[in-house]
């Protein structure tokens, strides 16, 4: 995943393109770069790291022109470095390239291309995208011809966004397959492209969406969209109504810690609309479900990456307890080389913050051709896995920006919920009187939230406590052993301590070996029903001489007795108890990273999205 933002207009380009790459340094910072029009010459500046080197060298070196590509790094091919960096231009320095994708046939590309003269100055793949399209213009095509040759070319999912010395009038951009969106906006005489919305939003609000298979030519007064073959395609521009504030940090250290406590908030905005608690019943008018097609349903996969599906895990206990329809929750990434067993009556349910995840937009494209109904779980606006989606559930949480994801976690936790409970109402098999507490407890949710966000002093006491550990166990049971699995994601993802989630009653069975005194376990052990088999699990730790940190429900003094610390978390009724349990871990993780002096917004060699296989 990479950030990519492009500029025409009658403005300076290399400030808008600067802040616009400012807001989607989540994507990628291994390295950045851009290249503006001036006065004939296309000035390439380009610095391995972070985006702050390359603001350093463009106020060393400025650049001034009115049409320009900017794009930061998440390394794929080629090492990170200044060489490596976008954007890429070719020999004859009046074509430049920026690119978020694989090009698969590349290998073969640059051979062919360099036995016909082209030279090579990189070692991505990218570059060879360049050659290619100064090829085609060397035999008469004109810009959008040379690319569109150039497209054909190419195989594997891509975004690619171009400009020509010799055509200064146009941005060419194109989206083939899966690679990650982009987005088109408009503003009074003068256009932007972007790879996410946060880039563009404080310049303009009404943009548009290219689907897989479509190019844009953009030029100062507009846009003109068609297939990447050239044939016309009709879009409407939609107007976003994402604040521009809601993307900075405001009070906060990081984006991680604005997202942590904007999860009251979040959790209002999941339910607001769709929770009628006078009548006890869920209403989620986007997903298109019907009594015909909840009753016909015979099963659902739930596929989603990382985060995304250890809420999926969860999501099965709810579903399959309330609505009793078979669930499975799959890998994206390994759902369609298994040859799933699906049908019409097969419901394939994707969980994505972007949207635009590579591997669950490919089990969606699997499931789609074996004729399931297609739903998403998702959070970015007008993404391709709700593009692609017979019905969804937006997470509506807002922009995130921390790559660790905390408020895009709790809010598909409770769009599960509310699925559950619509499914079960739908298909009869949930009364009356248990359909209303459920509808009921749903009103807790945000100030429960709030209550344990409280008490984050007293979390960040642990986390003095645990900020030199090397290694850490989470145990979990029943509908919070996800949870477990998601905590550890957390340490690993941001503090680099090993940390390994396992369903409880596992323990036994091979990873009680690894227990001693310099093993902290963190158990989860809320008052729901699997509570007493937790307070086994804890006395196994502690007769191994571990460190014990319990998760556990206020007033619970036999935990108290047996852990070393504990997060206290407020009573909460058992099926919402994950939404709850998982934000004091989600806050220790913080804390731990914080006092260890890492970057925890960009945590190394990762990205907020993976839009590549």
């Amino acid at each position: 995943m990479c950030g990519i933002v492009g500029y025409i207009g009658a403005r300076n380009a290399t400030p808008i393109i600067l802040g616009g790459l400012k807001k989607l340094e989540y994507r990628g910072y291994d390295s950045a770069g851009i290249a503006v029009l001036e006065n004939d010459k296309i000035e390439l500046r380009r610095e391995a790291g972070k985006l702050s080197r390359l603001t350093d060298a463009v106020q060393k070196s400025p650049l001034s022109g009115q049409i320009g590509i900017g794009h930061t790094r998440w390394a794929t091919h080629g090492a990170p470095s200044q060489q490596n960096a976008h954007p890429h231009l070719g020999c004859t320095e009046r074509v430049v390239v920026v690119h978020n994708g694989i090009v698969e046939n590349f290998l073969e590309l640059r051979d062919e291309l360099s036995k016909n003269g082209a030279e090579f100055k990189s070692e991505t793949d990218t570059e060879t995208i360049v050659h290619l399209v100064e090829h085609y213009l060397a035999t008469g095509l004109n810009l959008v011809e040379a690319a569109q040759a150039t497209f054909e070319q190419i195989r594997g999912a891509n975004v690619i966004v171009l400009m020509s010395a010799d055509e200064p009038d146009k941005i060419v951009t194109a989206r083939i397959g899966n690679a990650g969106g982009v987005v088109v906006g408009f503003g009074e005489g003068e256009m932007f492209a972007a790879s996410d919305i946060p880039a563009i939003l404080e310049h303009t609000r009404r943009v548009i969406f290219l689907e897989s298979g479509q190019m844009g030519v953009v030029t100062q007064d507009g846009a003109e969209i068609t297939t990447v073959e050239g044939k016309p395609v009709e879009v409407q521009a939609r107007t976003i109504a994402w604040d521009p504030v809601s993307a900075e940090k405001g009070e906060f250290r990081h984006f991680m810690e604005k997202e942590i406590h904007e999860q009251v908030r979040s959790l209002t905005d999941t339910l607001a609309g769709r929770v009628d608690f006078d009548e006890g019943r869920i209403r989620l008018p986007q997903l298109n479900l019907t009594s015909e097609i909840a009753q016909k349903i015979e099963k659902i996969y739930i596929v989603a990456c990382g985060t995304a599906a250890y809420a999926g895990m969860v999501g099965k206990y709810l579903i399959e307890s309330v609505a009793r329809i078979p669930v499975e929750v799959d890998i994206g990434s390994e759902f369609r080389y298994r040859d799933p067993i699906v049908n019409e009556n097969t419901v394939v349910l994707a969980i994505s913050q972007s949207g635009e995840t590579a591997d669950t937009l490919a089990a969606m494209e699997e499931g789609r051709s074996k004729g399931a109904i297609l739903w998403s779980i998702v959070n970015a606006i007008g993404s391709q896995a709700m593009r692609i989606s017979d019905g969804v559930i937006p997470m509506q949480t807002g922009p995130e920006i921390g790559v660790a994801s905390t408020k895009a976690f709790t809010a598909p936790l409770v769009d599960l919920y509310l699925l559950a409970v619509l499914l079960a109402d739908l298909r009869g098999t949930l009364d009356a009187a248990k359909r209303r507490q459920m509808v009921a407890d749903l009103r807790l949710v945000p100030d429960l939230v709030g209550q344990v966000l409280e008490r984050e002093s007293d979390i960040e006491k642990v986390a003095h406590a645990l900020k030199d550990i090397k290694g850490c166990l989470y145990l979990g049971r029943g509908i919070n052993m996800p949870i477990a699995y998601e905590g550890a994601l957390k340490l690993k993802e941001i503090s680099y301590v090993h940390a390994e989630g396992y369903p409880a009653g596992e323990m036994k069975h091979g990873p009680i070996a690894l227990i001693d005194e310099e093993m902290p376990v963190i158990c989860l052990a809320p008052r729901d029903p699997w509570h007493e088999k937790m307070i086994s699990q804890i006395q196994q730790a502690k007769a191994r001489n571990s460190p014990v940190i319990a998760v556990a429900t206020d007033g619970d003094e036999v935990i108290a007795d047996m852990a070393d610390h504990v997060l206290w978390i407020p009573p909460t009724p058992w099926m919402l108890s994950p939404v709850i349990t998982v934000i004091p871990l989600q806050v220790l993780a913080y804390h731990i990273a914080s006092l260890r002096g890492l970057d925890v917004d960009q945590p190394r060699n990762l990205a907020k999205s993976v839009t590549v296989e």
